[in-house]
């Protein structure tokens, strides 16, 4: 048979390949069953692939012999954590709700435990209902830990020893990513985010180290749930790598809703005392916490892997190296989401592992897109982007760069008497009109701006914007009446910022 002529950047799906005729055990062998290994096992079966996926046993908390179906973003990340949100909220909500003419006691009980035992609900019927989803799309699950033993072979370790051996003529890592802890004095102590999200007591006095997603996100979930909460971060700002101007609405936020922060400042010691954990800083300031959570960054899940076996490279970090279409220097062996570090979210995961089955199985030839990606830190009020920011579109613009923003304090906060203003911004390219980038920080921000990617991947231009009818009264309609610009900045140069 001919074989198919590939265009210059187009995947040779036979290249490396054994020979024809070799029988397999699997089309496709997935080690990782959380967000990116089910979609790919789903959508390949699907495509009519024999698919095997394995994922070690379940449980909240991770270790390097616990995971779960369904990963990190359903069992100890996403989910979880928008739970517990969602109970935080309700603590200013029912402070708000006393000047929406509602007669609360002056001590409303906050029960931990009640929240807790839901959430744990909550990921149980959720891991139980990913396990059908593999089982009704006719993928065979197994339970143990996946390890690499040749180019098409993979070894999986049961639950009680027992070492199975499968081939197959592709072999997928999805296995993730996990929590960090920085190497200090008494960081035993510490926690991560995993068992942050299963506490059996509520910490009334908490510390946090970090700027990220989640330390920004636990800072707002442990505060609205009453926590006297300490903040600690190097930079002068939370949220590194986000628009500057939006970090700083963020940062005023926390503070407006109670939250001490510590910027420029570090951590050099935990000691274990009677009345708690005593943290120091790098400034000899001493905080006393009955919990101390970790929030400085995730490494590539790839140790175990055995990848040294047959040579995939990893990177310093131990991040698996692929190619446009998610392929690694074997040709047989693949790898999608956290594990190759390219863009760590949920939802990228998935797109990088839909479009390997459709690239593998089903015909097509399909690399991800990383422009345009929307994405969200849950704080409270969440903040949410799309797109460049400010400092990015100067940077990559030739021309000038033309900001729009709108402030102002939402309905909901006249009433309530919350000083809480909300913040929308658009970046536009002054030649072409393109909008560039959005982002926003107030009440809703995610499910706006979900809406608002659409159109900057569809590449619309603030004319477009403008001409579209708002929906009135809504903060979302302050996106299409932004009439005046703020700015006018010239691009084409690196800005300066130290924040």
């Amino acid at each position: 048979m001919a074989r198919k002529v590939l265009r210059d950047d187009e995947p040779d799906l036979n290249k490396g390949e054994v020979v024809e005729g070799t029988n397999f055990d699997f089309d496709l062998f997935i080690i990782g069953a959380g967000s990116g290994g089910v979609r790919a096992a789903r959508f390949s079966s699907n495509f009519g692939a024999k698919v095997g996926i394995c994922e070690l046993p379940f449980d909240p908390i991770s270790s390097e012999t616990i995971g779960g179906v369904g990963g990190t973003c359903v069992i100890r990340g996403c989910v979880p954590k928008k739970i517990l949100v969602y109970g935080a909220s309700y603590g200013g909500e029912l402070e708000d709700a006393r000047n929406y003419g509602w007669e609360l006691s002056e001590h409303i009980d906050f029960n931990w435990k009640k929240l807790l035992q839901k959430k744990t609900d909550e990921i149980n019927r959720l891991n139980g209902i990913y396990k059908r989803l593999l089982s009704n799309a006719g993928v065979k699950l197994f339970e143990g830990e996946g390890k690499i033993a040749g180019p098409n072979e993979v070894e999986v370790t049961q639950l009680d020893g027992t070492k199975l051996s499968y081939t197959a003529k592709h072999i997928l890592i999805a296995t993730g990513s996990r929590a960090q802890r920085p190497d200090i004095p008494g960081k035993e102590l510490g926690i991560t985010s995993d068992e942050a999200l299963s506490l059996e007591e509520f910490p009334k006095r908490t510390v946090i180290l970090g700027a990220g997603y989640i330390a920004v996100e636990f800072a707002s979930i442990w505060r609205g749930m009453g926590s006297d909460v300490n903040l600690v971060f190097r930079r002068e700002l939370p949220l590194r790598g986000f628009d500057d101007e939006m970090r700083a609405v963020v940062a005023r936020n926390l503070e407006g809703r109670g939250i001490n922060l510590h910027p420029r400042t570090n951590l050099k010691e935990l000691i274990k005392t009677d009345d708690g954990i005593k943290v120091i800083t790098d400034h000899g300031e001493e905080l006393i916490a009955d919990a101390v959570l970790f929030a400085t960054g995730r490494a590539p899940n790839s140790k175990r892997l055995n990848l040294e076996k047959v040579g995939v490279e990893v990177d310093k970090s131990g991040a698996i190296k692929v190619d446009e279409y998610s392929r690694t220097n074997i040709p047989s062996i693949w790898a999608v989401g956290d594990v190759t570090n390219r863009f760590n979210l949920t939802p990228v995961a998935l797109m990088e592992a839909s479009l390997f089955a459709k690239t593998v199985f089903g015909g097509e030839s399909l690399k991800p897109n990383y422009n345009d990606i929307p994405y969200a830190v849950f704080s409270i009020p969440p903040l949410s982007v799309v797109g460049l920011s400010e400092e990015d579109a100067i940077e990559k613009t030739n021309g000038d760069v033309l900001v729009f923003t709108s402030t102002f304090n939402p309905m909901k906060n006249t009433i309530s008497g919350r000083q809480e203003k909300t913040i929308m911004k658009l970046v536009v390219d002054a030649q072409t009109d393109k909008v560039l980038g959005a982002s926003m920080c107030g009440p809703d921000a995610p499910e706006i701006i979900q809406g608002i990617a659409i159109a900057l991947k569809c590449g619309a231009t603030k004319a477009q914007f403008d001409s579209t009818v708002g929906i009135h009264p809504s903060a979302a309609e302050e996106f299409v009446t932004m009439r005046t610009v703020t700015r006018r900045v010239t691009g084409g140069a690196k800005p300066k910022t130290s924040l």
